[in-house]
């Protein structure tokens, strides 16, 4: 079933309708896990765990959008997506908006402003998301 809040984002342009194939959801979901494996390794330094989980996370949205069809160049609205893609509620994907925030202040502006308990809830949600992904079944 096609969500009409995804819908009427391809109607306005700010997604694109577009065939997924077996290959890349997998393809997705396999670097998704991987990257959230290896962010819960303790011995890595905190902003490593953040990079990895944030990417993850990134991953398996997508992964989620385009098992619907969809696809978006704007890594934010993958994320606000998910309340539609997967049923993560408000207070969950606004998680990985925050990190997409303080993603975009290390990469543009040279600083990363990271604490334990993000990385904590960002891995936690990154899990959370990892389910629901795998829960969808083979694509359509």
């Amino acid at each position: 079933m096609t969500s009409p809040n995804l819908e009427n984002l391809a109607k306005i342009g700010k997604l694109k309708k577009e065939a997924v194939s077996q290959a890349e959801f997998d393809g997705l979901v396999k670097s998704g896990r991987a990257r959230l494996s290896d962010a819960r390794t303790v011995k890595l330094s905190l902003e490593s765990r953040f990079d990895l989980a944030y990417n993850a996370s990134h991953a398996l949205a997508l992964a989620a959008l385009r098992w619907h069809g969809y696809r978006s160049e704007n890594r934010y609205l993958v994320f606000q997506c998910l309340e539609e893609t997967l049923g993560l509620k408000p207070e969950q994907w606004r998680v990985l908006a925050l990190c997409h925030q303080r993603r975009n202040v290390a990469e543009y502006e040279g600083h990363l402003d990271v604490e334990d308990r993000l990385v904590s809830d960002l891995i936690q949600i990154a899990e959370i998301v990892l389910q629901k992904v795998t829960a969808l079944g083979k694509v359509r």
